[in-house]
């Protein structure tokens, strides 16, 4: 029993779950276009307007290109900032040090949309700490 209690105790003390990697996200407005994955080409943003620019750590020389990743806010700097259990579905679409309008923070690991951002956080904030994986 006490080898039993030492397993569960380790096991809940050193092992999180976790589905993807962690990093941050900021947003940005439009314009959005042209894209350095697509240039000019309106048929490139989804319907739903969930798509984002990769920062250089998921960018791949361009490889990011038209990837879906499942994005989940995970904190803030201020307390209530993530909408709770809400994942969105993104498609890349532009690398983040090309954008054309200035995101709300730089150096992160993808830049949402504002309509992307307002899914999952509270806009009033500039970054956010997300979880993210690659569908």
């Amino acid at each position: 029993m006490i080898q039993f209690l030492s397993l569960l105790f380790f096991l809940t003390q050193f092992l999180h779950p976790s589905h993807g990697d962690v990093g941050t996200a900021s947003h940005y407005s439009p314009p959005y276009f042209p894209t350095e994955c697509y240039g000019n080409d309106a048929s490139q943003f989804p319907s739903s307007n969930f798509f984002g620019a990769a920062g250089d750590g998921i960018w791949d020389n361009g490889a990011a290109c038209g990837r879906q990743y499942l994005v989940r806010c995970i904190s803030a700097s201020e307390p209530r900032t993530c909408i709770p259990d809400r994942t969105i579905q993104i498609k890349i679409v532009d690398y983040a040090p090309s954008v054309l309008s200035q995101p709300s923070a730089s150096g992160t690991s993808v830049i949402l949309s504002r309509t992307a951002y307002e899914a999952v956080a509270n806009s009033s904030v500039n970054a956010i700490n997300i979880e993210f994986q690659q569908v």
